[in-house]
């Protein structure tokens, strides 16, 4: 349960209480790096009027219009009448619900703001364009809410809506120690120290060494906390795929890692009119398939975390304050020559090299 921020727009339209957008996920871990809940502007939405399962408090909700019979059934029950809502009590076995009011257009919930839900910190950069309603084609009616929690720092298609977003809304990027942006989970797939009770924490139980993982997941210690903290509508197991590692057979997490580009998209213009002078055969080869990808070329990562990865004569310190491009044979030796000024590389491991002599013992020390 998001709860929207009064506006204007909010008391003139969806009312002057409390309302709280309903959005849902699969993966609650994701959660403390929420900065946008997507909607699509050409679907309804309705406002619902019932109690929270978990606390028993009266609350408003807000969900798209084809997916207010699936989350209202079982324990739930239409009635309009006020006798009903004055009498409810937590513990009832059956929940009164009210639709308010089904006319809300998509494009109508764009730009709203809400809480954040778990607000242990904040992006870095941007804060105040961040944890706001953006517009998504992509969501639908088939599952959930309508409404998409969205984490661009755990998702390829969370990253995109949120870029093309106007403004554009910041990833929950956090400084480390060296001042260097990187997400809420570390590349061991711990929380940072920036979240608090849950910092050092696997996102997965399947991370911990055998014998080692605690009964709760945290997924089900933040599940219990939305419930405690009335921000939880409902909470249960769902089946679905996930990626995993063909080798360990542990999930996978998608990470936003620092990665070397050419900068395609600059003579990408120039290419595609190049392309086009050239006589080929068959002609559908250049103009085609070929033609279309150089048009809408993107940049070209160089460094993915491949086996059959390229070798980059790039040095960093692991700090990330001093980076060194070695461009050339000369530069190299010359950056040798420093080594061993300072103590760090033989004389003769150098020697070897400017001889082009490398001996096998020395080719191995270096």
């Amino acid at each position: 349960q998001f709860k929207l921020v009064n506006n204007d727009f909010k008391r003139d339209t969806l009312g002057d209480e409390d309302i709280h957008l309903l959005a849902w996920t699969t993966t609650p871990w994701t959660l403390p790096s929420n900065t946008a809940l997507a909607v699509n502007p050409n679907l309804y939405y309705s406002k619902v009027k019932t109690f929270n399962q978990y606390t028993g408090k009266s609350i408003n909700v807000i969900l798209a219009n084809g997916c207010v019979n699936n989350i209202f059934k079982g324990q739930y029950y239409r009635d309009q009448l006020q006798p009903a809502f004055d009498n409810y009590k937590l513990g009832d076995k059956k929940i009164p619900f009210e639709i308010i009011k089904n006319d809300i257009e998509g494009w109508m919930l764009e730009g709203l703001s809400y809480k954040q839900l778990l607000p242990y910190t904040r992006p870095y950069k941007n804060p105040e364009n961040a944890f706001r309603v953006i517009p998504g084609g992509f969501v639908n009616e088939d599952d959930g809410t309508g409404i998409v929690h969205i984490a661009p720092t755990f998702g390829a298609d969370d990253a995109m809506v949120a870029k093309q977003a106007n403004p554009e809304v910041p990833p929950m990027l956090v400084l480390d120690d060296n001042g260097n942006p990187v997400p809420l989970v570390d590349l061991q797939g711990r929380f940072t120290k920036h979240m608090g009770e849950y910092a050092g924490k696997y996102v997965k139980n399947e991370y911990y060494e055998d014998g080692e993982a605690p009964e709760r997941s945290l997924d089900v210690e933040i599940a219990i906390q939305l419930k405690e903290e009335n921000k939880a509508f409902n909470v249960e197991k769902y089946k679905h795929s996930y990626p995993h590692c063909w080798r360990t057979d542990k999930p996978i997490l998608y990470y936003p890692l620092d990665s070397w580009f050419i900068k395609v998209t600059e003579k990408r213009d120039r290419m595609f009119e190049l392309n086009n002078t050239i006589n080929w055969k068959p002609k559908s080869t250049g103009e085609g398939r070929f033609g279309n990808w150089l048009k809408n070329a993107n940049d070209w990562n160089l460094s993915r975390s491949r086996y059959w990865g390229i070798p980059l004569p790039i040095w960093r310190t692991e700090d990330g304050a001093e980076e060194i491009f070695i461009g050339s044979v000369e530069e190299l030796t010359a950056e040798m020559k420093k080594s061993v000024a300072a103590g760090q590389m033989k004389a003769a491991i150098f020697a070897d090299f400017e001889v082009g002599n490398m001996s096998e013992e020395n080719y191995d020390k270096i």
